[in-house]
């Protein structure tokens, strides 16, 4: 998908950076998400079956948080728009292979890799948290898919709880990869990216 807006994406020189400058990249509601939806699912993964209300709570809430940013996609400030940061495999393919040779261009919102990840990431969490509702329904005949569960044979419970399972680390996965990506990005370009999704602030000027 081509990108709507101009965005840097001159590679860097492993310099000083030319100004302090700084622009609002990410927007209140786009770090709200991000840092909840990380509650929400450490929360879920940690206590697991141990605590199962909050562990159910704890998914509705992520959710209720993957539905909101599906919207916010679509609707929501510049850099918070799929428009801005979803592009085609070969895009992501071009742009890691300037990582591998430490050439990759900067950019203000999601380069093409980290755009790829929020992607995946988001069909990941939520197919952790609706196989979470069948199990639920499967096995305590409570929740919004209860009715629709209740009449399934026995053994549907434990295929449901090893999918759930199976989703649960693969999203773990995708989330350490995620953050490994970050930190690359990070020094690579001379910047703080988990503050930046702190503050909402990035460097304005390119390297």
């Amino acid at each position: 998908m081509p990108n709507a807006y101009p965005t840097d994406t001159t590679p860097p020189n492993h310099s000083e950076p030319k100004t302090s400058e700084r622009i609002r990249v990410w927007d209140p509601l786009v770090r709200v998400f991000h840092w909840s939806l990380v509650a929400g699912f450490a929360t879920a993964f940690i206590v697991e079956d141990d605590l199962l209300g909050v562990h159910v709570w704890a998914g509705y809430l992520v959710l209720t948080l993957v539905a909101v940013r599906l919207v916010w996609g679509l609707i929501g400030t510049r850099y918070a728009r799929f428009s801005d940061f979803v592009r085609g495999p070969g895009a992501v393919l071009a742009y890691l292979r300037d990582v591998v040779s430490l050439r990759a261009p900067r950019y203000l919102g999601h380069n093409p890799a980290g755009g790829a990840m929020i992607l995946l990431l988001l069909i990941s969490v939520a197919a952790t948290g609706i196989s979470g509702l069948a199990l639920y329904g499967a096995e305590e005949f409570a929740g919004p898919l209860a009715d629709v569960m209740r009449g399934l044979p026995a053994f549907w419970g434990d295929v449901l709880e090893e999918t759930h399972e199976v989703l649960a680390n693969l999203t773990l996965g995708l989330i350490l990869i995620h953050v490994a990506g970050v930190l690359v990005s990070s020094l690579l370009h001379h910047e703080n990216l988990i503050g930046a999704m702190i503050s909402g602030y990035k460097r304005k000027e390119i390297e």
